[in-house]
């Protein structure tokens, strides 16, 4: 949504907006193939007038409404392996300390790994049913692991409390966020405080939303309206309250 329009496929490569962090950015990118990380597109050449090309990944890329395929459990299994080597590789990588990383989804403490922020369906390349590889780092930065996978399974759970038009019917978030958590394997402690994060997680998804709603972009007033307005952020919000101990008893229970 973020690019809408303004992404095009040229051969092998994909031309797009670059975002601010761009060199930095590559820079990861490029280290984290190094890594052997090879889940991610690499840069081809340095941002020239505001735009990037990167390298093409082909795949199946699920887009609302998502089909079964891309929400089976081994789906979502495949999905936290991706996420957990991601981080694994990014991080012994050095990070600039002044490079101008993206803050509308980051994670507001900061933290030791390369966080996605932004893993949803759509940016998630799948070959034979299995997640392959991740796309559309615009709002990557530096930020805890914990954070990255609440946000993570904000989308995939999905953990709204509410039936999604664009998931399938009778999907269970909390039995699919414990998928997703011994998947990539998130330690005893991250799993404690998951509950609280993903509220923290929900507040900076709307916040993105306002700013992007508040300049006008047509996009997301639209998005905004279809997806039941704020009134639905609201409803979201206060689920996740409520549940908040049946979250931390899902991912904790042996």
């Amino acid at each position: 949504m973020a690019n809408s329009g303004a992404v095009h496929r040229d051969g092998a490569a994909v031309d797009r907006p670059a975002p601010p962090a761009a060199p930095a950015l590559h820079a990861q990118l490029r280290a984290l193939r190094a890594a052997g990380f090879g889940g991610a597109p690499l840069p081809l050449a340095a941002p020239v007038n505001g735009r990037e090309r990167l390298t093409y990944l082909p795949g199946d890329v699920p887009l609302p409404p998502f089909p079964a395929w891309a929400m089976t459990g081994e789906a979502l299994r495949s999905v936290g392996v991706l996420l957990r080597g991601l981080h694994d590789a990014s991080a012994g990588l050095p990070r600039p300390a002044d490079a101008p990383w993206s803050r509308e989804l980051s994670d507001p403490r900061g933290g030791p790994v390369l966080c996605h922020n932004d893993v949803c369906p759509e940016n998630v390349v799948f070959r034979a049913g299995r997640a392959h590889a991740l796309i559309d780092f615009d709002l990557a930065a530096p930020g805890r692991r914990v954070w990255d996978v609440a946000m993570t399974a904000r989308y995939w759970a999905p953990l709204t409390g509410e039936t999604s038009r664009q998931h399938p019917a009778g999907l269970d978030p909390l039995a699919r966020v414990r998928i997703l958590a011994d998947a990539y394997g998130l330690e005893p402690a991250a799993r404690a405080e998951f509950a609280h994060v993903s509220r923290e997680v929900a507040a900076s998804c709307r916040a993105f939303v306002a700013a992007r709603v508040a300049r006008g972009d047509e996009t997301y007033v639209q998005g905004l309206a279809d997806g039941g307005g704020w009134a639905r952020f609201d409803r979201v919000e206060q689920w996740l309250r409520d549940a908040a101990h049946d979250i931390t008893r899902a991912l904790t229970a042996r």
